[in-house]
């Protein structure tokens, strides 16, 4: 079964402690918390005062993911703040082994993103130090954008990667995930979705009921593929 993260840029804002609180209840199974500086990416999001704020209310896994220049410099901020696994972009620093080996060092699962245009030859050196890979299916800074179709070769791309390297690396999936892209994502390798407004936060469904029918949906394909 694929592990369900909603995205926590997507929820509403002026009442985020009553959402995480609702998703945790709907069993969602991480939160995937969205970092930005306003310069890796042309917008800004929450920072580790809001993410520890919000680490009172759920036990479940925070996965934060930075998108931001440097994230060396900012790491122990958010690993304080109550993060259990951190991804960071390939793009965004000059020394990523490093970084991912500072994350593991604090006992997280360290992760790397990879922008739709980045090349998987980025991870060749890294693998032995990641946990998971965020594979940009949109171009990273806002909700609502539209799936980037080459995003199903790469991913199943990558998927062959790791089945032929020595390491158990998990692939997550972030943009426009919904029921017109999960079949592909799932069969061609993912087994972490985040989850925004393509089919999660709508207004008029709670939370409880979609996390149930994403399920569900899952199940299905899983028997047709």
């Amino acid at each position: 079964m694929a592990l369900l993260g909603p995205s926590l840029m997507c929820a509403d804002m002026g009442n985020l402690k009553e959402e995480v609180l609702r998703l945790d209840e709907a069993g969602v199974d991480f939160f995937h918390l969205d970092v930005m500086d306003g310069s890796f990416v042309p917008n800004f999001t929450m920072g580790p005062d809001l993410i520890r704020k919000l680490r009172e209310y759920t036990d479940k896994p925070f996965d934060v993911h930075l998108m931001i220049q440097n994230p060396e410099d900012h790491v122990s901020l958010f690993i304080d703040a109550g993060a259990n696994m951190i991804s960071v972009h390939v793009e965004s620093t000059k020394h990523l082994q490093r970084c991912l080996q500072s994350i593991r060092d604090r006992g997280l699962k360290a992760g790397v993103a990879l922008n739709p245009s980045t090349p998987l030859a980025t991870l060749e050196y890294v693998l032995d130090v990641t946990d998971y890979i965020t594979l940009m299916t949109v171009n990273p800074g806002f909700a609502g954008q539209k799936f980037v179709p080459l995003m199903n070769q790469k991913l199943k791309n990558l998927h062959s990667l790791i089945e032929n390297s020595d390491y158990t690396i998990d692939i997550q999936v972030d943009g426009n995930i919904g029921y017109h892209t999960i079949p592909e994502v799932i069969n061609n390798g993912a087994n972490m979705l985040v989850l925004g407004t393509s089919c999660l936060f709508k207004n008029e469904v709670p939370f409880q009921e979609s996390i149930k029918t994403i399920r569900n949906f899952i199940d299905r394909q899983k028997i047709q593929i």
